[in-house]
C-alpha cells in the first residue's frame, strides 16, 4: 500500500469495465477518491464504484466522450466539485477494430484515433493545467499497448495511436519535468479482460496467444492496476517519460526464448 495516495484524487477514463475499472479499483483500496468515467455503460460504472467503496476508497460517476474537449472539461469539473481537485489523471479509455488495412475506411481510421491519441492528449492536457494552475507535483498516466512497438496487422489504427501515446508520454515527461509533473505509460500485453473473453475461452486461440507470452500464461487487469498505483505513488517520483511494459515478456522476441532464429 502507498500512504502518501490516501485521500487524493484520481480520474480515471473509460473505468466501467477491464483495466480501466481495475485501476479504478485498486486506487480506491490506496484510500484514494476516483472519478469513474464511462461512455455508456452506467451499469458498469455503477459496478465500479461498488468495488472503489468495497475497498475503501470514495467513488463518483460521469458519463463523457474523452475524445471531445468538452467531455474532458466536464470529467475535470466534476472531479473538482466533487472532491475538490485532481491529484492523479489516467487516460485509459479507449477502442479497437479488427480490419484490413485496405478495407478500413478514413472514418473507423479517425474514430480509433480520436479516442485513443487525441483523447489522451485532451485528457493529458488538462491534467497539465490543473497542475500548473494549482502549482501542484501531479501525476499522468497513459495507458499504452505492447503495439506500441509491436506491429499487429488488421489493427493497423490501433498500433499506430499506441505508438503516438509512447512519444506523446515522452515528450509531454520532458515538457513539464521540470515542474515537477510526471508522465509515464502502461503498455499491457495479452489480459484476461472482456474484450478479450470470448478469444480466450476457445482453448486453441489461448494456447496460440500463450505461446506469444514467454511466462506461458495471460496477465490479470490487477497486474496493471498494480503498476498504475506504483507510478501514482511516491515510490515512483523519480520515474518519468517511461513506458512500463507489463506483458509477461512478450516485447522480448519469444520466437528466440528456447534458441530458434
Amino acid at each position: 500500500m502507498y500512504e502518501d495516495l490516501h485521500d487524493k484524487t484520481a480520474v480515471v477514463t473509460g473505468s466501467s469495465k477491464g483495466l480501466g475499472a481495475s485501476i479504478a479499483q485498486r486506487l480506491g483500496a490506496e484510500g484514494m477518491n476516483i472519478v469513474v468515467n464511462y461512455h455508456t455503460d452506467e451499469e458498469g460504472a455503477r459496478a465500479t464504484i461498488r468495488a472503489i467503496e468495497d475497498a475503501g476508497g470514495a467513488g463518483t460517476a460521469i458519463q463523457a466522450d474523452v475524445s471531445s474537449e468538452a467531455g474532458i472539461q466536464a470529467l475535470r469539473d466534476h472531479a473538482l466539485s466533487s472532491f475538490g481537485g485532481i491529484d492523479v489523471w489516467v487516460n485509459n479509455a479507449g477502442v479497437e477494430s479488427e480490419m484490413p488495412s485496405d478495407e478500413r475506411t478514413v472514418e473507423e481510421w479517425q474514430r480509433v484515433i480520436d479516442v485513443n491519441l487525441t483523447g489522451v492528449f485532451i485528457g493529458s492536457r488538462c491534467a497539465v493545467r490543473h497542475f500548473l494552475e494549482f502549482g501542484m507535483s501531479g501525476v499522468v498516466i497513459n495507458l499504452s499497448s505492447v503495439h506500441e512497438a509491436i506491429p499487429w496487422p488488421h489493427f493497423a489504427d490501433y498500433a499506430a495511436s499506441k505508438a503516438g501515446v509512447g512519444m506523446l508520454t515522452k515528450t509531454l515527461a520532458l515538457e513539464y519535468a521540470d515542474r515537477g509533473i510526471r508522465v509515464n505509460a502502461i503498455a499491457p500485453g495479452a489480459m484476461n479482460t472482456p474484450i478479450n473473453a470470448a478469444k480466450f475461452a476457445d482453448p486453441k486461440a489461448l494456447a496460440s496467444t500463450e505461446k506469444l507470452v514467454p511466462m506461458h500464461r495471460i496477465g490479470e487487469p490487477e497486474d496493471v492496476a498494480a503498476a498504475a498505483a506504483w507510478l501514482a505513488s511516491e515510490q515512483a517520483k523519480y520515474v518519468t517519460g517511461i513506458t512500463l511494459y507489463v506483458d509477461g515478456g512478450m516485447t522480448l522476441y519469444p520466437g528466440f526464448q528456447y534458441g530458434e532464429g
